[in-house]
């Protein structure tokens, strides 16, 4: 895990600096909730939006060329992904999310960037509407790191429908 600076002034609200919501594309339907919800609510505080995909390293587990195939076809994966996300997050609001892809394991890298970019001020998650629980990032948050979790999490429900999700953004 990245040790976090607990002391680390957010930036996002000083001169020069914009607010960014941050969403976890992982493809998932909750992501797509999570993704309106963040659009929205930066449309209408003046802030931006940072789309992050993690690609695990655990995939890449082979000889050195086939490694290196996978991992080419990973990053072209998770590029194609976040473009189709871009492109629905027009329709819902003027802005563009700024895509960013990182390797490594979700929590680390999701905490290491959050780190780096002090205007990093939300993470908006879906809860998924399956019955074996909101998910694994979710539960992740809802357990014992919530509390020392760097910025507060916006936890979108997966039922709301995107005109309700409108009226709350």
């Amino acid at each position: 895990m990245v040790a976090m600076n607990k002391g680390k002034k957010r930036k996002s609200l000083e001169a020069g600096h914009n607010r960014k919501f941050l969403v976890v594309v992982d493809g998932t339907p909750e992501c797509r909730r999570a993704l309106h919800f963040a659009v929205r609510r930066a449309e209408h505080s003046g802030g931006s939006v940072v789309l992050l995909t993690v690609i695990s390293p655990a995939d890449f587990q082979h000889w050195l060329g086939v490694e290196n195939i996978m991992r080419e076809e990973a990053r072209v994966e998770a590029e194609e992904m976040q473009n189709r996300m871009i492109l629905e997050a027009k329709t819902y609001a003027n802005l563009t999310p700024e895509p960013l892809i990182r390797e490594g394991e979700k929590a680390e890298e999701i905490l290491a960037l959050i780190e780096e970019d002090e205007d990093i001020a939300i993470l908006v998650l879906g809860a998924s509407t399956d019955s074996s629980g909101p998910g694994p990032l979710v539960s992740m948050l809802a357990g014992g790191n919530s509390a020392t979790f760097p910025i507060p999490v916006t936890i979108v429900p997966g039922d709301l429908t995107d005109e309700e999700i409108d009226a709350l953004a």
